[in-house]
């Protein structure tokens, strides 16, 4: 029997375990760094009160993608109401059981969940993504709603005719004035850097087909209309309106997968540092050696197949084999990331004045737009299930930050990051700081892939990783490109067919989420 080694458990590991499981005969190794399964996408259960790390919405355009998660978590059945009943690709079908697959029993621990997501820009609500409706424009004033519209038309009468960076992407799409009033700030929270200096193919992968004319379709439309369907096809993946998620967050989706995975024969090994990685000179990797994080134990794992869901950047530079090239080990060492901070805050029932009434959040997140404050989006995980919460009484709220590993927020005391947390979401009316009952500050290293550094050469990277011919990068990290769950479950898939039906290409696993259906324009 072959043998597959899988570095990672995220997402795109744990896929690529299963369909080979269950679509070949090849026996997966999967080696975890991390003492749990699901990568970013894990759960942590703090006090019986679980935090979602960057909030993971489960919809995808992608049909194998919806079956293959219903399969592991069907729809919660004490959901009585018609949302049950899903309409997608014209037909209408009650998800209340297994649809496909070898599971013996799929939990049923699917909810479904509508999107609310608002913008809080100077002490002022607005729909996310932005609504161009009567109540937007009042908040926003004459003024600036006529500069909005004379800087939109200029933009779409000189545009900037060749698009080499995020800003550029921006104002051609919304105009300078509203570019800099709702998306500038938040990107460089995100990525440290200034918009000039990040590149148009971020844009064209994140934000891809939205702008100011469909977010007006899409306005009206709504009035009159509600998409009920989970994938969402023909909306904007920006302007999703529902999503499933599952009771206990993301990570219930992983350790279910990752419990079927053992139940099949596979393996999965937890602390589990990858510190080297052996190929001979015809580009064959060999084994992989790993270090326990608990124990300090080396342990050499040989296999026929290797997949990596690992960060580009540790693949290359942890790599052993007669003649790699200086100036390869250079641009992975170039390449950069940009890290993550949560500070979970457990609270008593927050409200929040608007207009001099009180009003309950009853959003999924908040992005936090002011460039004074230091904290990018706010979520409440009340609000993504009721079952992320051990008290209804209590909020259960997150407060994301974004920064660099060894850069001065990275470096404080987790006593000083969640005062700051407090302190902000306190100044910004959400919170008192005297109901605040519990506190824990999460790092997550190498959270996003960043498109700086020697990002615009990753071209050479792609070509010196496909000489490898038994060796597939699948995932985020794996191809540096900022995915979504669902895309980089589908790379895993497309590696696991390319490797059953013996297809040497691996084009078809690199243009995953850059193809038409994903693409700005179709």
């Amino acid at each position: 029997m072959r043998t597959a080694i899988i570095i990672g458990a995220g997402p795109a590991g744990l896929t690529a375990a299963y369909e080979l499981l269950t679509q070949t005969d090849i026996k997966p190794i999967v080696l975890e760094s991390d003492s749990q399964v699901g990568g970013i996408s894990k759960t942590i259960n703090y006090k019986d009160n679980r935090i979602d790390l960057g909030g993971h919405r489960f919809f995808s355009k992608s049909d194998k993608v919806i079956q293959w998660w219903l399969q592991f978590l069907s729809l919660d059945t004490e959901q009585k109401d018609a949302s049950i009943q899903i309409q997608y690709q014209n037909k209408t079908k009650v998800f209340n059981a297994p649809q496909a697959g070898n599971i013996t029993v799929a939990k049923p621990s699917m909810l479904i969940r509508k999107r609310k997501s608002r913008i809080y820009y100077q002490k002022k609500f607005f729909d996310y993504p932005l609504q161009l409706n009567i109540t937007t424009l009042r908040k926003l004033g004459v003024v600036k709603v006529v500069r909005i519209g004379l800087s939109y038309l200029h933009a779409k009468i000189v545009p900037h005719k060749q698009e080499d960076t995020l800003a550029q992407f921006f104002r051609n799409r919304f105009g300078r004035e509203l570019y800099e009033t709702f998306f500038k700030d938040y990107t460089e929270k995100v990525w440290g850097v200034k918009c000039e200096e990040l590149p148009a193919s971020w844009g064209y992968q994140r934000i891809k087909d939205l702008n100011i004319g469909k977010a007006i379709a899409q306005a009206l439309k709504s009035v009159f209309v509600s998409n009920k369907s989970i994938d969402q096809k023909g909306t904007s993946t920006s302007l999703i309106e529902q999503f499933l998620y599952p009771k206990y967050g993301p990570g219930e989706m992983w350790d279910t997968v990752a419990d079927e995975i053992t139940r099949l024969g596979g393996q999965i090994h937890l602390s589990q540092e990858v510190i080297r990685i052996n190929a001979g000179e015809n580009n064959v990797v060999e084994s992989i050696v790993t270090k326990n994080k608990n124990t300090g134990l080396e342990s050499v794992y040989t296999g026929d197949l290797f997949i990596s869901s690992m960060p580009v950047k540790h693949l290359l530079t942890r790599l052993v084999m007669p003649g790699i090239k200086d100036d390869i080990l250079k641009l992975a060492n170039g390449l950069e990331y940009r890290e993550f901070i949560i500070v979970g805050i457990l609270t008593k029932k927050a409200v929040v004045a608007i207009s001099k009434k009180n009003e309950a959040l009853t959003d999924n997140w908040i992005y936090l737009q002011d460039n004074n404050i230091k904290a990018g989006r706010l979520q409440i995980f009340n609000n993504w299930s009721p079952f992320m919460v051990n008290d209804p009484d209590t909020m259960w709220i997150g407060v994301e930050y974004f920064c660099n590993e060894g850069d001065a927020f990275w470096n404080k005391s987790d006593t000083d990051i969640a005062q700051t947390a407090i302190t902000e979401i306190e100044n910004i009316g959400f919170i008192n700081a005297e109901d605040v009952i519990d506190k824990v500050v999460i790092r997550v290293e190498k959270a996003y892939p960043s498109y700086t550094g020697t990002y615009e050469r990753f071209g050479e990277i792609i070509g010196y990783l496909d000489k490898f011919p038994n060796l597939y990068a699948v995932g985020r990290n794996g191809m540096h490109r900022y995915n979504n769950s669902d895309h980089s479950m589908l790379t895993a898939m497309q590696a696991v067919e390319n490797i059953k039906n013996n297809v040497r290409d691996k084009g078809n696993i690199w243009s995953i989420n850059v193809e038409d259906d994903y693409h700005e324009e179709k």
